[in-house]
C-alpha cells in the first residue's frame, strides 16, 4: 500500500537539549534513530536532512519579535526573556537553542514540501511535533511549532484543505491557535482532560473561530483511559470527520506520552495501541488524501521503555514494512541503550496487548460512562458543523 517514504533526520537535532534532568531528553531521538537503523528501516526509506527553517518560514506562524528573542537567548542564555516563555522551568534557554529548534522545524517543513510536491508519498519527522509553541512565545518544552509550520507551508504551496490529527496526551493547543480562524485546516486533538493535565485547554466546546466553526475538534479523555477507551474515542471521531472534510493532506502528531509508563501524564495506553493508531492514520491517508501523509513525533518521556519502540513502529508503517508486535528488539540496540543510559531496554516491540475496542457505531452510547460522555460531548459540539449526526 505504501509508495515512496521519506524519513527526515539530521544528527544535529539532538542539540535540542534543555539540560540534565529535563524530561525532554534528546537521547530519545538518538535511540529511536538507532533502533530504526537496527531494523534496516533506514534502507527502506529515503533518509533526508532538510535545512533549518529561516526567518521567512518561521514567520508563517511565529512573530518576528519572538524569533529575535529566541535568537538572543540562544546566543546568551542568561538574557532569556520570560515574557516570551524563555528561561522558564519548562523551557530553559540553552546555547544554540534557535539553531536546534529551527533545524527541527525545517525537517517538518521539508517533509510537508516533499509530500505536497510528490517527491514522497509519506514523510516522517519523529523529532518534530512540538505543538505547544505559540506565535509569540515558547510553551511546554516547545520553542518553534514545527507542526503548525508544516501545515502553514502546505497552505502556502496551494493546499486547500489540510487535516491535522494529534494523539499526544497533551492538547495540541499551539496548532489549534494557529488555525483557529482558518476553515481550510481541521485540527483534531485527543488528549487527557484539561482538568487534570497541562495546558488546561482542549475542551469540546473549543470548536473554531468565527467563519471556521467546527474546524477545531477536541476529545478530552478521562485520566486513566486505557487502550480500549483511547481507541474507541479515536474511531468514534476521527474517521467520520476526515471523510466529511475531504483533506488533501493528512498531518499527524504521534506523541508517545499517552503510555501507561509515561511519568508526566495519567493515561494507560500501550505501545500496541499506539501502533494501531499509526496504522489507522496510514490507512486514512490512503482513503482520503491519495496517501499524502506527514507524520510527526511529539511528547514522550519514557525515553527508553516507550519512545523508540513507538516511533520505530511509525517509521516502519510509513515505509511499508510494518514490524510485527512480537518482533524481538535487536541485542546490539539493547547494549547501546545500556551504554548510554544504564537502563535495561525492552526485549520485544510489544507490551503484550492486543488492542480491541467497542465501536461507537455498533455499541452505541453509555450515558453512565465518563469516556462516552466525553466522546458524545465532542460529537455534539462539532459533527453538525460537518453535516454529520452526533
Amino acid at each position: 500500500m505504501s509508495g515512496r517514504a521519506q524519513l527526515m533526520w539530521d544528527e544535529a537535532v539532538t542539540g535540542y537539549d534543555f539540560g540534565t534532568g529535563h524530561p525532554m531528553d534528546p537521547v530519545r531521538l538518538a535511540l529511536t534513530m538507532r533502533l530504526v537503523e537496527a531494523y534496516g528501516l533506514d534502507r527502506a526509506v529515503g533518509v533526508v536532512a532538510a535545512k533549518a527553517a529561516g526567518d521567512s518560514t518561521l514567520g508563517l506562524v511565529h512573530r518576528q519579535e519572538y524569533i529575535d528573542a529566541v535568537r538572543r537567548a540562544s546566543a546568551d542564555p542568561a538574557s532569556a526573556d520570560g515574557a516570551y516563555g524563555l528561561g522558564t522551568m519548562d523551557d530553559p534557554a540553552f546555547a544554540g537553542m534557535h539553531e536546534a529548534s529551527a533545524l527541527i522545524a525545517g525537517q517538518s517543513v521539508g517533509a510537508a514540501e516533499s509530500v505536497w510536491r510528490g517527491e514522497a508519498l509519506h514523510a516522517v519527522n519523529f523529532t518534530g511535533g512540538l505543538h505547544h509553541a505559540m506565535p509569540g512565545g515558547a510553551a511546554g518544552f516547545c520553542i518553534y511549532n514545527d507542526a503548525a509550520l508544516a501545515v502553514a507551508r502546505l497552505l502556502e504551496l496551494g493546499a486547500e484543505r489540510v487535516a491535522y490529527v494529534d494523539v499526544d496526551v497533551h492538547h495540541g493547543d499551539g496548532v489549534q491557535a494557529a488555525f483557529w480562524d482558518d476553515p481550510r485546516v481541521l485540527t483534531i486533538s485527543l488528549h487527557e482532560h484539561p482538568r487534570t493535565l497541562f495546558p488546561q485547554t482542549g475542551w469540546p466546546e473549543e470548536t473554531g473561530g468565527e467563519g471556521a466553526e467546527g474546524s477545531a475538534v477536541n476529545v478530552a479523555l478521562p485520566a486513566g483511559t486505557g487502550d480500549a477507551g483511547w481507541l474507541r474515542a479515536y474511531h468514534a471521531v476521527v474517521p467520520e470527520l476526515l471523510a466529511a472534510f475531504r483533506p488533501q493532506v493528512l498531518v499527524t502528531q504521534h506523541g508517545a506520552d499517552t503510555h501507561i509508563e509515561d511519568p508526566l501524564a495519567h493515561l494507560g495506553v500501550t505501545v500496541d495501541a499506539q501502533r494501531a493508531v499509526a496504522e489507522s492514520c496510514h490507512q486514512l491517508a490512503h482513503d482520503h488524501t491519495e496517501g499524502r501523509w506527514v507524520a510527526l513525533g511529539g511528547g514522550g518521556y519514557a525515553v527508553v521503555e516507550v519512545v523508540p519502540r513507538s516511533w520505530t513502529h511509525l517509521v516502519a508503517i510509513a515505509a511499508g514494512r510494518p514490524l510485527a508486535p512480537e518482533t524481538e528488539v535487536p541485542e546490539d540496540w539493547r547494549r547501546e541503550v545500556y551504554r548510554r543510559t544504564r537502563l535495561e531496554a525492552p526485549r520485544r516491540m510489544t507490551d503484550g496487548r492486543e488492542p480491541r475496542w467497542r465501536d461507537f457505531a455498533d455499541y452505541g452510547y453509555d450515558p453512565a460512562d465518563r469516556l462516552d460522555q466525553s466522546i458524545l460531548a465532542t460529537r455534539r459540539a462539532v459533527f453538525p458543523h460537518h453535516g454529520l449526526l452526533p
